[in-house]
């Protein structure tokens, strides 16, 4: 089990992650929706539109590129397609935009990788 002040050093390093990612985005021509979007049994890190498209991100950080790909699994990914449901409920004009699941992975002294639709949103 890893101890109060790891747990503190790795959200330190998630949030670091999350403002890298929608610094990429935003020069990319995205606004940012929504930060750290939770509810009971999934969150978002990030939701951004671009267009007619809303995208919900997930950002992994990670020391290789190579592991921030793996790190979205199947609970992950159902947790938050959750989560997307409750936003839209919520904003019911994004319907009727293009939905997308993107991630950003982050790592050290690496551009944030953008990976649009990297997973289906479970409706």
């Amino acid at each position: 089990m890893r101890s109060a002040a790891e747990r503190h050093l790795s959200l330190a390093r998630g949030h670091v992650a999350e403002w890298k990612a929608l610094a990429a985005l935003m020069l990319k021509g995205y606004r940012p929706l929504a930060r750290r979007y939770a509810m009971h049994g999934g969150e978002i890190d990030l939701i951004v539109a671009r267009g007619e498209t809303v995208a919900f991100v997930e950002v992994k950080a990670r020391p290789q590129m190579e592991l921030a790909f793996e790190a979205i699994g199947s609970a992950k990914r159902r947790r938050f397609s959750r989560a997307a449901r409750a936003w839209l409920a919520r904003h019911p004009w994004a319907m009727h935009r293009t939905l997308r699941a993107d991630a950003v992975f982050v790592a050290p002294r690496r551009w944030p990788k953008h990976v649009e639709g990297a997973f289906e949103i479970e409706m």
